[in-house]
């Protein structure tokens, strides 16, 4: 059996579902964009092409390996894209929550069965149909639960808005002892730069005390004060809107100490080396197309 444990996004990493770019089936049509930046690349005709963006999940298992973390990859299904494993299910404590995702995308859950087969079956839930909620919008720190969300009344309009207050919610009655706390997240259907689609695409924990941030990613002012107050202004690293475009915070902590990161960061990576972190650069500029990247691709099962 599996013995989940997650409780935060930096300790020391063990076991870990990674997404497949393998059989990620042709370029979708316009009509089936779920988000602005995909939308925006396949009229440009650059979305990106499966064989880079294998070789780019290629290198980060490569990392992975180096760290002698046990990856687990969903099992193959044809012209499907099931990258995004973070998506289809995340892990509080020891507890292995199915997200309730977009219809279509129902059989990435089927395709990590046998993954969670190994899980005690009383720690696997399912939330119930009127809850919407995604991995990308769970954030844990150690006794807090940050999940991001959309308050908009006009939610049902925007198929970018994933995570729903019912998800909220739904947490906070799992988790009694948590603090858990939402933020309203500003969504766009079609301005990539002004989309957090999920709560890692504006902000993100790094090392023991540390993040990354992008203040217009926060729909209220006071959610943005309530991370710097958390963290400390001086311990947060801002982004600006291109680089939340380009998916700054969407990097991946293997240890408290060492994150995973795009190489082309340049301005991130040096603030990460110039605090003490060893930073695995890797090429994945290709798979950001999709407002995906890091942290999206993964699903962390144990941690120390």
């Amino acid at each position: 059996m599996l013995q989940l444990n997650v409780k935060n996004e930096t300790s020391r990493l063990r076991a870990v579902v990674l997404g497949s770019a393998v059989h990620n089936g042709p370029t979708p049509t316009i009509e089936e964009a779920y988000d602005p930046k995909s939308l925006e690349h396949i009229k440009a005709g650059t979305y990106p092409l499966e064989k880079d963006m294998v070789a780019e999940m290629d290198a980060f298992n490569a990392v992975f390996q180096k760290y002698d973390v046990t990856v687990y990859r969903p099992e193959m299904i044809e012209n499907y894209n099931q990258i995004f494993a973070r998506d289809i299910g995340f892990v509080i404590d020891d507890v292995f929550v199915k997200s309730n995702i977009l219809p279509d995308r129902e059989r990435e859950l089927d395709a990590i069965q046998y993954v969670i087969d190994q899980i005690d079956p009383l720690k696997v839930v399912r939330p119930p149909e009127e809850v919407h909620i995604e991995g990308g919008d769970v954030m844990l720190w150690n006794d807090h639960i940050f999940i991001g969300t959309y308050k908009g009344s006009d939610y049902k309009d925007y198929i970018t808005a994933r995570t729903n207050m019912h998800g909220v919610n739904y947490i906070k009655s799992l988790f009694p002892n948590k603090i858990v706390k939402e933020f309203d997240l500003v969504k766009s259907k079609l301005e990539a730069r002004d989309n957090a689609l999920h709560l890692d695409c504006c902000f993100q924990p790094v090392g023991k005390n540390k993040g990354i941030i992008y203040k217009r990613g926060f729909r209220e002012e006071a959610d943005y004060l309530y991370l710097v107050k958390l963290f400390g202004k001086e311990n947060l690293f801002h982004i600006e809107r291109n680089e939340m475009y380009n998916m700054f915070s969407n990097v991946f902590s293997i240890d408290e100490n060492v994150v995973v990161s795009e190489k082309n960061f340049t301005r991130l990576n040096n603030w990460l080396r110039e605090n003490g972190f060893t930073v695995e650069e890797i090429p994945y500029a290709e798979i950001s197309k999709q407002e995906g990247l890091l942290r999206c691709s993964t699903l962390p099962l144990i941690r120390d």
